[in-house]
């Protein structure tokens, strides 16, 4: 099974390809996406779509785990996720691929056992999980590879 991990965001997304067999997982690949931070808001999520495609294009994951939307006081920040995150999930729904989505609090659970845990927590249990040399930069890669293993723990309870 190929997951795509994704931490989404509308000025980055960070991502990652775990690959999971057995009680075998290893990491492929990661990095993230950034759209201009100058362009509009339209450019930023067409750019964030057409990206995502390359990536399903070049690695085709059976899987997309994604972070849901959380819960802000800024309502607009929170309606420029849900967008992002909207573009994110056509995409991979456009590739016929199944989508999971897990709260925040879930994927800290899931790799920490801390549901309150803090980014550098997660980064730090990722690195260890994925037996990495060091800790992914930046922070939006971890969470995107906290994502992908969230899905592959869920995956063995369900």
């Amino acid at each position: 099974m190929r997951i795509l991990g994704v931490d989404p965001g509308i000025s980055i997304t960070g991502f990652s390809i775990i690959d999971s067999k057995k009680n075998r997982t290893s990491l492929l690949a990661y990095g993230t996406i950034r759209p201009k931070s100058k362009d509009s808001l339209p450019k930023r999520l067409n750019y964030l779509f057409e990206e995502v495609n390359k990536i399903l294009d070049q690695f085709s994951p059976d899987v997309l785990a994604i972070e849901d939307a959380f819960y802000s006081n800024n309502v607009k920040s929170a309606m420029i996720l849900g967008q992002a995150r909207g573009c994110i999930i056509l995409a991979a729904s456009q590739a016929d691929i199944l989508i999971y989505e897990f709260a925040p609090r879930k994927v800290k659970m899931s790799v920490c056992g801390n549901g309150a845990a803090s980014k550098e927590q997660v980064s730090y249990m990722v690195t260890k999980i994925l037996k990495l040399e060091k800790a992914p930069k930046p922070l939006d890669v971890s969470d995107a590879m906290a994502v992908g293993l969230c899905y592959i723990n869920q995956s063995r309870i369900l």
